[in-house]
């Protein structure tokens, strides 16, 4: 099959084009570096021509509540013209869990508006939400620090490694529609203690304050916000390994 991956020389793109070209497909990256270029349609049509499948796995170049709608709203219908045109088959994104949860969040609500585009199109779709990677957290406690302090919620998190994203992506993919499906690490935490952990495996000083108020780039957090319903697919690594993993790497 041709297999569209848009957002393809990104961190999951890059993985799922890797995956994907192992098992034997056409596996085409598209982003502004293969010249594709959703929020202008340039290179759009092109590259899909012949496609059986689109990814799209791209991000936002911005987090600002506008920029990211706009982003998401204008590259989504980009696609969605251009994957009717050429007879696209199968319509897949990746998305995030919890993301019809979280109204407060500009990114979430630019995520539920993409998600909205999908479904409206026509076009047999499957949307993968995934819950938080690892290689993000740090990116969490950053986001909540002020000064020395970072302040998180106590709530659950079941966060996953990138690589086990990109495997489900693939999954899927290769797979008949199935509308959504969600993911997730095989381990929950409790937000603020996973942040604690993050600090003491950098020997970073910052102290972490359990703070059920804290926000989560703007939004309130429930209990259970971040993490998946029931019936979820699990993904093998857990967070040790992943870390040695990573620690090898280096």
């Amino acid at each position: 099959m041709k297999i569209v991956v848009i957002g393809g020389s990104g961190l999951i793109g890059s993985k799922l084009v890797d995956s994907l070209g192992a098992q034997g497909h056409e596996a085409v990256p598209a982003s502004p570096k293969t010249g594709v270029n959703t929020l202008t349609g340039e290179g759009v049509g092109e590259v899909l021509d012949g496609a059986d499948v689109v990814v799209d796995v791209s991000n936002s170049p911005s987090f600002e509540d506008a920029a990211v709608l706009e982003f998401f709203e204008t590259s989504t219908r980009n696609l969605l013209a251009a994957a009717a045109d050429a007879g696209v088959g199968h319509y897949v994104a990746l998305s995030v869990v919890g993301s019809d949860r979280l109204p407060d969040s500009g990114y979430m609500r630019a995520k539920v508006a993409q998600e909205k585009l999908i479904v409206a199109s026509g076009i047999p779709y499957s949307l993968v939400h995934a819950t938080q990677f690892f290689e993000f957290v740090q990116g969490i406690v950053d986001a909540a620090t002020d000064g020395d302090t970072v302040r998180l919620a106590p709530v659950l998190i079941q966060p996953m490694a990138a690589d086990d994203v990109a495997t489900a992506v693939a999954e899927v993919a290769v797979g008949a529609p199935t509308n959504v499906v969600e993911v997730a690490g095989p381990e929950q935490f409790r937000l603020d203690e996973l942040g604690r952990s993050v600090l003491a495996a950098r020997h970073d000083p910052r102290s972490v304050v359990t703070d059920p108020a804290a926000r989560y780039f703007g939004a309130t957090l429930g209990e259970r916000s971040l993490v998946p319903a029931d019936g979820a697919r699990v993904a093998r690594t857990r967070l040790d390994d992943w870390r040695a993993q990573a620690a090898r790497e280096q």
